[in-house]
């Protein structure tokens, strides 16, 4: 099974296509609870998802009632700028949700006193709101991966043209520039 990120009611659709990008490029499933705050056909949103949708496990829920009627008893982490624990402090599992809430309030925080034991938050600065949705739906998620080993995903890259690159100028600290500066 696959890690699944959830959105509760989302507002800007730019902001939930970069989220099912980042779903399609790691194979994480991505749950919409609604109402949205857009729909489904806006262009905003399948253009900041590029055309990945077809490869996006996607599912729609009316309401979190039917969001947790079908997820019952699965494992949930709450991400909240109010937890007090970070996000690398709890252990994810491959069938594991993360739900963010919408981008002007969170979630409900009936929802986070009920379950403050699963929530989780990205440290910031003080006095600073929130991060953007889609900035922390990718910072939380690939700790999850990583903390999974990266499952399914390709953790090497390959230069394309004239050959290998010579890999020990990367780490050494040797790189010249070619105007001479550094």
């Amino acid at each position: 099974m696959a890690l699944n990120i959830v959105l509760h009611e989302p507002e800007i659709p730019q902001n939930t296509g970069n989220i099912a990008r980042s779903c399609a490029a790691t194979g994480a499933a991505l749950h919409l609870i609604g109402p949205l705050g857009f729909s489904i056909e806006d262009r905003y949103l399948k253009r900041a998802g590029l055309d990945y949708w077809d490869k996006l496990d996607l599912h729609y829920y009316s309401s979190l009632d039917d969001f947790f009627s079908k997820h019952h008893g699965k494992p949930i982490f709450f991400s909240s700028t109010k937890a007090s624990k970070t996000y690398d402090e709890v252990q994810y599992t491959r069938d594991c949700f993360i739900m963010f809430g919408k981008e002007t309030r969170g979630l409900p925080e009936t929802l986070l006193r009920e379950r403050y034991g699963q929530c989780i938050r990205i440290p910031m600065r003080e006095n600073i709101r929130s991060l953007n949705l889609s900035n922390a739906v990718a910072i939380v998620m690939y700790e999850a991966l990583r903390q999974m080993g990266f499952p399914g995903l390709l953790k090497h890259g390959q230069l394309t043209g004239n050959g290998p690159a010579d890999e020990s100028l990367l780490y050494s600290g040797n790189h010249k520039r070619e105007d001479g500066n550094g």
